[in-house]
């Protein structure tokens, strides 16, 4: 329980590390980005980087979460449920500010992509068969 647990927060903290170092780096070589951020007016080209932004990093998350749960998937779930759940109210009270596709897509996304990177630890920790 207590794995479970670390793995969790491991997650979580990741999420936020990985988001918070790729927004500096969207920051510094998007021209208008930081400048954009305070009203969230993003062009087509900022939102699919946001959007990209927040799949690596959930990617990242759910891998990092799969180490220290040693693959149980159940702590990917609670993780990827978490890091939802306040987006969720974030993405309504921010409706009108974007596409309807573009809120869709990142909380569709979220959670499988979470699990996505869980899986990947996974899978990379599974005994290759070798046939004599």
């Amino acid at each position: 329980m207590v794995r479970l647990i670390l793995a969790v927060v491991a997650g979580l903290v990741t999420w936020m590390i990985v988001v918070t170092g790729i927004d500096h780096l969207l920051r510094a070589v998007l021209p208008g980005y930081l400048a954009a951020e305070p009203t969230m007016r993003f062009t087509l080209g900022m939102m699919f980087a946001r959007l990209a932004m927040a799949a690596v990093t959930s990617i990242v998350a759910g891998y990092v979460t799969a180490v220290v749960a040693r693959d149980r998937m159940i702590a990917a779930y609670i993780c990827g449920a978490l890091v939802l759940a306040p987006f969720v109210y974030i993405h309504v009270t921010h409706w009108s500010l974007f596409p309807i596709w573009y809120h869709l897509f990142f909380l569709i996304t979220l959670l499988p992509l979470v699990l996505c990177g869980a899986l990947i630890h996974q899978r990379s920790n599974q005994p290759s068969v070798r046939f004599a």
